[in-house]
């Protein structure tokens, strides 16, 4: 029997609209559709295809055994992803073996700081597997700001407002623009490191870009407090222009 494939779908930032036509095709005519969820939620993924899948399709909610509830550092979270992953990437794989192609719904792009990797990475090797690629958040981030992010030669850094507030402060006074993601309870630091490195009064804040909820707000202006999960600082760049 000819195996199953299984298809990452990167569904872009938010906006249906924002999709490609081979993950509209894709989804349009899923007969299997997995994704990632906190328990107990119907999860970003899902909500975007609203309307979008076969009412026969037969759905596959993935929920994480633990996202904020233990810290990163604790030795138990990983283990716990990686039990979890190696679950879901056994149940992909079974569908496969039995001729079953899959969708697997994905925020943002696939290969970009995306859950899916980790599951790519475990059936690689086992079943056929196709990456559909997407518009990036941190694209529809900056282009809700209005403006380019970078101009001529301006370097582009990404980071991780999980990084030590030291780390932050050195890579972002050492790039010309810059985009800094998972903010959620680390918007103080954050902050902070954007003073050190001179660029707070530049810097931008998007919740929810592309999406109908969406908000852009200067960060000086923003309130203070513990940001959404769907959060992105932003420093355009300035650099060369004709």
């Amino acid at each position: 029997m000819k195996m199953g494939t299984v298809y990452g779908v990167g569904l872009g930032p938010g906006d249906p609209d924002l999709m490609s036509v081979k993950a509209d095709r894709l989804l349009r005519n899923a007969k299997h559709v997995a994704f990632f969820r906190k328990a107990g939620k119907t999860g970003r993924a899902r909500t975007i295809v609203n309307g979008m899948l076969p009412a026969t399709a037969v759905e596959f909610a993935m929920e994480y055994p633990v996202t904020t509830e233990i810290p990163v550092s604790d030795p138990r979270y990983n283990a716990l992803l990686s039990s979890f992953y190696e679950e879901c990437t056994a149940h992909l794989k079974s569908l496969s073996e039995n001729g079953e192609d899959v969708v697997v719904l994905c925020e943002g792009d696939p290969f970009f700081y995306g859950s899916f990797m980790h599951l790519y990475e475990r059936l690689r090797t086992h079943a056929p597997v196709e990456v559909v690629p997407a518009i990036t958040g941190m694209s529809g981030a900056w282009t809700a700001t209005g403006d380019p992010i970078t101009w001529g030669d301006d370097v582009l850094t990404v980071l991780m407002a999980t990084l030590p507030e030291d780390e932050l402060a050195q890579r972002m006074a050492d790039t010309d623009a810059l985009v800094v993601m998972k903010i959620g309870r680390n918007m103080d630091k954050v902050k902070r490191a954007l003073r050190s490195a001179g660029l707070y009064d530049r810097a931008w804040l998007v919740q929810f870009a592309q999406m109908p909820n969406q908000s852009v707000t200067k960060l000086a202006d923003a309130p203070e407090g513990t940001t959404p999960y769907f959060s992105i600082v932003l420093v355009h760049g300035q650099g060369r222009r004709p």
